[in-house]
């Protein structure tokens, strides 16, 4: 994608399968390649406005029936890319999936280890982007209030970036609400369209 004139971006992170191209799809009123099993979206998806850029990135995290070194191939290349794009990236939506989360973020705990959403949310802010946790598939949780606070202690954001969704019915608000004050902030008010 030619990036010449592109100077302000939002980016798109998640695992494989929690709907991040569903909320992409929607939130810009696109079609997205998609890759033919669950979890296989290679190459991003881009929409763009003016000199806005939105990338949808690959999933990422282990894809099963994959070899360990595509899962780590596609890892490398959304780090590679946002450290690339790191200054005209204003905001970093990481979209997870809000049932599973809290599950995902124990086991792995259990282990020793951090998961990969949360690596991601600290290497965004390491390179100076505001993260924003998308918490998708909310229709599907039943405590409410104490995911959305789980989310927010676990991904280290403000529980106001912690943004409830159901990406597949298009109930987008809370995200479409975030993402005009970050533009507000940046002093972009003529994107704000984008969002409302």
């Amino acid at each position: 994608m030619d990036s010449g004139r592109v100077s302000i971006e939002l980016v798109f992170a998640g695992r494989s399968n929690v709907g991040k191209s569903t909320v992409f799809s929607n939130l810009f009123k696109v079609r997205v390649r998609k890759g033919k099993k669950p979890g296989t979206t290679i190459s991003p998806n881009f929409f763009r406005f003016k000199d806005f850029l939105a990338t949808d990135l690959s999933g990422f995290g282990y894809i099963r029936g994959f070899e360990r070194d595509f899962n780590e191939r596609i890892k490398d290349f959304i780090v590679r890319y946002i450290e690339e794009n790191a200054e005209r990236i204003f905001a970093g939506v990481i979209v997870v999936d809000s049932r599973s989360f809290r599950e995902i973020v124990e086991r792995w705990d259990r282990r020793g280890y951090i998961p990969v959403d949360i690596e991601m949310a600290d290497f965004m802010r390491d390179v100076g982007i505001d993260v924003v946790v998308c918490a998708n598939k909310f229709d599907k949780v039943e405590k409410k209030q104490e995911t959305l606070e789980f989310i927010s202690r676990a991904m280290k954001v403000e529980k106001r970036s912690v943004v409830p969704a159901i990406a597949k019915k298009g109930e987008l608000s809370e995200l479409k609400r975030v993402l005009r004050e970050l533009l507000s902030k940046k002093k972009r008010d003529d994107l704000l369209t984008l969002f409302k």
